[in-house]
């Protein structure tokens, strides 16, 4: 008996069609969410400003050919590049991400959403260059638009436990809210969703030790610019591929994820911008953001006692275990800004936590390496329970340190990083006084001064044209 495989066409996956729906139709009439994608807005642009300071970044951006010009190109922000909207949205992405400094959405799988502006502001601004009416209420739109397809599909479904990096839900994000914005149909914005999943996925190996390296600084820009290309060639005419997730034995679900399917947590609203978590203080992995707290909290005590401490006892929750635990040598800044122990022990030394304390220079002080080895880690279950939990969402670590004559220090807990929802009234002016200072390492006072209050003005903003406001951010702008 002959088996016979059907050559019908199938109906879209219902993923993509709720993508699509969601990105065509859905309006979002949330002031919370708009007034949160404001600050993620000027968070994420001054993160990649500050980026501008570490040559290793800056080495990546630019036109894949020196001198190519690009009659109304993208504006690259702190730069005087004009480039091709996919290369444009990996130069900004690539910025944003450099330093791991600006949001982040903790669930069964973790991400940065804002990694999405890279598509969203290259397209944005080159619709607006050529004559297209788009304001920056567009922009926040997308950004909410694009935080909930990532968020909501992390929330219950986790690609890192598959061995796959969550840079592929930047892709997927994308490639819907650019679709959209630049004016595809329903069908095209499924079949440019579809072929994002047919991409598969990142591996997670340029994260871990003993591969951990600068790709996972350069990855969501890739991703970002994958999710424009995908959406332009859906409105060439592109073909997709309704069955790109469920397919049998050629899907992402059999191929990728265990033939489990990729199903929504809840309805696609806008949730995750509310919800998302800014990192205002530290530079640093989120699941480490409270560890460092508690280390900052405990330094006055410790910066004259280094030399007595017996050990350092790390409680944390399973997550941070999985990503951050590290033993052993680090070899870069990106492996140092993805060790608890490492984070930690600068928090515990220097009383701070900035960048600069992921180079060279500083890591060759032997009372890093030497608080390193004297430190345990280990879970707390209640922690890795309301982490999970959609009503909590904590981060909680806590640090405790015992000394050689038999003594030791309370044991200190955080719960909640300063970027939380749930602290938000005291982080939010925190977040705009790091704006302040990441735009006065590019730019004079007078411009910091002028993209501080049109930022800060949140009408003026979102009726602003996009090529107007892209403009401001030109190297020598007025």
């Amino acid at each position: 008996m002959s088996s016979h495989v059907s050559n019908v066409r199938p109906d879209p996956d219902p993923l993509l069609v709720e993508i699509a729906d969601y990105v065509l139709n859905h309006r979002i009439e949330d002031d919370e969410a708009y007034e949160t994608a404001r600050c993620c807005l000027m968070d994420t642009l001054g993160c990649g400003i500050l980026a501008l300071r570490y040559p290793e970044c800056v080495k990546l951006l630019g036109p894949v050919i020196p001198g190519t010009v690009v009659p109304n190109g993208c504006r690259v922000p702190g730069t005087a590049h004009e480039l091709d909207p996919v290369m444009g949205a990996f130069n900004i992405g690539c910025m944003i991400r450099w330093l791991d400094y600006n949001d982040t959405w903790l669930a069964a799988e973790w991400g940065h959403p804002s990694d999405n502006l890279g598509g969203i502001l290259t397209v944005a601004d080159h619709l607006s260059r050529t004559g297209k009416s788009i304001t920056m209420r567009d922009v926040l739109t997308a950004m909410i638009k694009a935080h909930e397809i990532q968020g909501v599909i992390a929330l219950e479904n986790s690609f890192n436990r598959v061995g796959l990096d969550h840079v592929l839900l930047v892709r997927i994000a994308t490639t819907a809210v650019v679709a959209g914005l630049l004016g595809g149909t329903r069908e095209q914005i499924i079949n440019a969703v579809s072929n994002a999943w047919a991409d598969g996925g990142a591996l997670r190996v340029y994260r871990h030790a003993p591969n951990t390296g600068s790709r996972k600084s350069w990855a969501a820009g890739d991703a970002t610019s994958r999710g424009v290309r995908l959406a332009m060639m859906a409105l060439q005419g592109e073909m997709g591929y309704p069955s790109a997730l469920s397919a049998r034995t050629w899907g992402f679900s059999d191929v990728l994820f265990r033939g489990q399917p990729v199903r929504l947590a809840r309805p696609l609203d806008c949730y995750v911008m509310k919800h998302v978590l800014f990192k205002i203080r530290f530079p640093a992995e989120f699941h480490a953001q409270t560890a460092i707290e508690a280390a900052l909290q405990l330094h006055p005590v410790l910066k004259n006692r280094l030399s007595e401490i017996e050990r350092v006892e790390l409680t944390t929750h399973e997550s941070a275990i999985r990503i951050i635990d590290k033993s052993g040598p680090l070899h870069n800044p990106a492996d140092r800004d993805h060790c608890l122990q490492y984070m930690t022990a600068i928090g515990l030394i220097f009383g701070n936590l900035t960048a600069d304390h992921y180079e060279d220079g500083v890591a060759k002080d032997p009372r890093i390496d030497s608080l390193r080895a004297k430190m345990s880690v280990r879970e707390d279950k209640r922690y890795s329970k309301d982490y999970l939990d959609p009503e909590k969402r904590s981060i909680a670590n806590a640090v405790q340190v015992f000394f050689k004559d038999g003594t030791q220090t309370e044991k200190i807990e955080v719960k909640y990083p300063v970027g939380h929802r749930r602290r938000r009234k005291e982080g939010i002016p925190l977040l705009v006084e790091k704006f302040r200072a990441n735009l006065s390492t590019c730019f004079a006072s007078k411009e910091v001064g002028a993209i501080m209050e049109m930022c800060g003005d949140a009408k003026r903003l979102a009726a602003m044209p996009v090529s107007d406001f892209m403009g401001r951010w030109t190297v020598g702008a007025a």
